[in-house]
């Protein structure tokens, strides 16, 4: 199916946020994932579905100063 990664369009197999993770390889800290501008929490992301067009931002916590 197709979705919407921070604005750019990709193909996916994943049917959860949990699968969509580990398809792309994010690390297991410091990563927040938000549908439609909502936060996700983590610990519902195998239990939240990826539908088709589903507009997705990936938020990685950088550090710096």
């Amino acid at each position: 199916m197709k979705i919407r990664i921070n604005n750019s369009e990709r193909d996916t197999a994943a049917a959860t946020l949990e699968q969509l993770a580990t398809e792309l390889g994010l690390p297991s800290k410091g990563v927040a994932l938000a549908i439609k501008n909502r936060m996700v929490p983590r610990s519902v992301w195998s239990d939240t579905p990826v539908t088709e067009g589903a507009d997705i931002v990936i938020i990685k916590a950088v550090c710096g100063g």
